[in-house]
C-alpha cells in the first residue's frame, strides 16, 4: 500500500507502508475519496514554515525555538492530506457507534488506508446517505470560513467582501449571503472562481487585477464601502486594493495564513476609515464567543451545514485526480500553480 508524503521541501511522493493492528478503540477506514489543505500544509511543504524551526508555546503564546532533540517537520516522514472519506473494514472489541460498512468522514492523510479512534471522537463523522463527498471533504475549510464570518460579524443587511475565493472564501460567501447580507462581494483575479461564486451567493465579483476595487465596492454600496472584508488569500494586493472600499468603523476579519507580505500599506483608507482588524482563527481556543461557542461547536454546525446542502461544495472540488496522479497534482495543482485549482480532490475508489 501506499502513502503521499513530502521527500524534500515542494517535492512529493509515494512511500510504502503496512498497516499495524487496530487498538479497541480504533477503527480502520478504506479511504475513497480525499483532499489536501492549500493553506497552511503547503506553507509547511514549502518549507517556509514557522513550525521547521520553531514551535507555538501555549503557555506564552508565541513561537520559540525547539527544544534540543524535539521534532518539528521531517522531511521524509511528513504525511500530506487533510480529510478522507472512506468505508469502515475493521473495528476493534470497544467500538459500539461504528460498525463495518459504515461510510465516514475524519482527518486524515492521503493514504490507502486510516486508522483512527473510534471512541468518543466527534471527528469520526457519519455519511447520511447520498451525501456528497465533495461537501464531506471541505469540513476542515467550512470551520475556517464559519470563524471568519463571525469573527467578522456579519449581520443581516451588511455589506461584506470576501478576498481570494479559494474553497474558504467560496464557503465564506455561502455563509455570508445566507446569514442575510445584503451585499455580497467576492474578489478573485480568476474567472472561473469568480463565476462559482456568483453560482453560489455572490452579488458580484471583481478582479483586482482589472479594476479599482475598493472603488467598485464603494460605487456598489452607495459610497458607504463594505461593513467586513473577509481575507482569505493571503494577498498583500487584494487586499491592499479591497481596503479602499471598507467603511468608516468596518471590520477586516483576517482568516489567511499569511506569508509576510510586502506592498501592504496600512497607512491609507485602512487608517482614515477607522478599521478594526482580527485574526481569524476556528482552531484557537477559548473561541471569542466563549463559553457559547467552542470548536466543537463550529465543527458541529458546519457538519449539518454541509450534510443537509445548506452548504454546496461540489463545484469547489476541482480538480478530482486518481490517486496514481496525486503526487504530481500535488505539486501542480496545490504549490506550483494554485491558480488552476480551488481545492483537490483525490478518488481512490476503484
Amino acid at each position: 500500500m501506499k502513502k503521499l508524503v513530502a521527500v524534500k521541501p515542494r517535492e512529493a511522493a509515494f512511500v510504502a507502508y503496512e498497516d499495524r493492528a487496530i487498538q479497541p478503540n480504533e477503527v480502520k477506514i478504506k479511504v475513497d475519496f480525499a483532499s489536501p489543505k492549500h493553506g497552511t500544509e503547503v506553507v509547511d511543504f514549502r518549507g517556509v514554515s514557522p513550525f521547521i524551526d520553531e514551535n507555538f508555546n501555549e503557555e506564552w503564546r508565541m513561537f520559540m525555538p525547539r527544544e534540543d532533540g524535539e521534532k518539528g517537520i521531517v522531511f521524509g516522514e511528513f504525511q500530506l492530506g487533510n480529510m478522507v472519506v472512506g468505508k469502515i473494514v475493521e473495528a476493534g472489541s470497544d467500538v459500539t457507534g461504528y460498525k463495518i460498512g459504515d461510510t465516514v468522514c475524519t482527518y486524515g492523510f492521503i493514504m490507502e488506508t486510516v486508522i483512527v479512534n473510534a471512541v468518543d471522537n466527534h471527528r469520526l463523522r457519519k455519511m447520511p446517505e447520498g451525501a456528497k463527498w465533495q461537501n464531506a471533504v471541505c469540513y476542515d475549510p467550512a470551520q475556517f470560513a464559519m470563524s471568519g464570518v463571525r469573527d467578522a460579524n456579519v449581520r443581516a443587511g451588511d455589506y461584506v467582501v470576501v478576498v481570494g475565493l479559494g474553497a474558504i472564501g467560496q464557503i465564506a460567501i455561502q455563509l455570508a449571503k445566507k446569514a442575510g447580507a445584503s451585499i455580497v462581494i467576492g474578489i478573485d483575479p480568476l474567472e472561473n472562481r469568480r463565476d462559482i461564486a456568483l453560482r453560489h451567493g455572490a452579488d458580484a465579483c471583481f478582479d483586482p487585477t482589472a479594476c479599482d476595487v475598493g472603488y467598485e465596492v464603494k460605487n456598489i454600496t452607495n459610497k458607504i464601502g463594505a461593513d467586513s472584508i473577509i481575507e482569505t488569500s493571503g494577498n498583500a494586493a487584494a487586499l491592499q486594493s479591497a481596503l479602499k472600499g471598507i467603511a468608516y468603523g468596518g471590520t477586516i476579519s483576517y482568516v489567511a495564513f499569511a506569508k509576510p507580505l510586502e506592498g501592504l500599506n496600512f497607512g491609507r483608507e485602512a487608517h482614515f476609515n477607522n478599521a478594526k482588524i482580527v485574526f481569524s482563527r476556528a482552531a484557537s481556543e477559548p473561541n471569542p464567543d466563549y463559553p457559547r461557542w467552542n470548536r466543537k461547536r463550529i465543527e458541529d454546525t458546519c457538519w449539518e451545514l454541509l450534510m443537509n446542502g445548506h452548504l454546496d461544495c461540489e463545484d469547489i472540488i476541482d480538480p478530482i485526480v486518481s490517486f496514481e496522479e496525486s503526487a504530481d497534482a500535488y505539486m501542480k495543482y496545490v504549490d506550483q500553480q494554485p491558480q488552476l485549482s480551488i481545492k483537490m480532490g483525490i478518488e481512490l475508489k476503484k
